[in-house]
């Protein structure tokens, strides 16, 4: 499996940008590898149409109320529509999509689940409102491999657009302050 997490506040040309670089990359995987995406709008519709172009098998999530679908904001509503489309698969997981903790927890048991995963990372540390940087630390910290993509050009909502991370092994250059082992604090994207 392979998961795709990232910032939730991108541009749409920023997102654009990632679906090509998104198709190409998982075009190179190997046979059979399947992707995993918690259901929304922005990065995780983007993987998924990627992940379909691409050939590949796609796992939904969505959240759950007992044995039932969990209402979805707004704003994710449409896509996760899409996204029903897809699929072949999709799981229904215990958690709240409004609560910011759950999502979190979710995103890191989607992270233990895979083998590889795919980060949209500017390289910021986290805050109150992104996770980004925990989620990258915490798949390091697994030994779970993470490709981290920032398109030249990309940018979020709200900001200025950022080159491309460097990149070395799939890790980018150490935005908290220089320290290798230094952990961002809990956020959420």
């Amino acid at each position: 499996m392979i998961a795709a997490v990232g910032h939730a506040d991108l541009t749409a040309d920023t997102l654009e940008l990632l679906e090509t670089e998104l198709r190409t990359r998982l075009e190179r995987l190997a046979e059979g590898a399947t992707g995993l995406v918690r259901g929304g709008a922005g990065l995780p519709l983007v993987f998924g149409r990627a992940m379909r172009e691409a050939g590949r098998r796609l796992t939904l999530l969505l959240p759950a109320r007992g044995a039932l679908p969990a209402v979805l904001p707004e704003r994710d509503r449409h896509a996760a529509g899409e996204l029903l489309l897809l699929a072949e698969q999709v799981r229904l997981l215990p958690f709240d999509p409004a609560d910011r903790g759950d999502c979190i927890s979710t995103d890191e048991r989607i992270i233990q689940s895979c083998r590889r995963v795919l980060v949209v990372w500017d390289g910021s540390p986290s805050d109150g409102s992104d996770a980004t940087a925990h989620l990258v630390a915490f798949a390091r910290a697994r030994g779970i491999p993470v490709e981290v993509l920032w398109p030249a050009g990309a940018s979020r909502a709200g900001g200025t657009p950022r080159g491309p991370v460097a990149r070395h092994a799939g890790r980018p250059a150490r935005p908290h302050g220089g320290r290798p082992d230094a952990e961002p604090a809990a956020g959420r994207d």
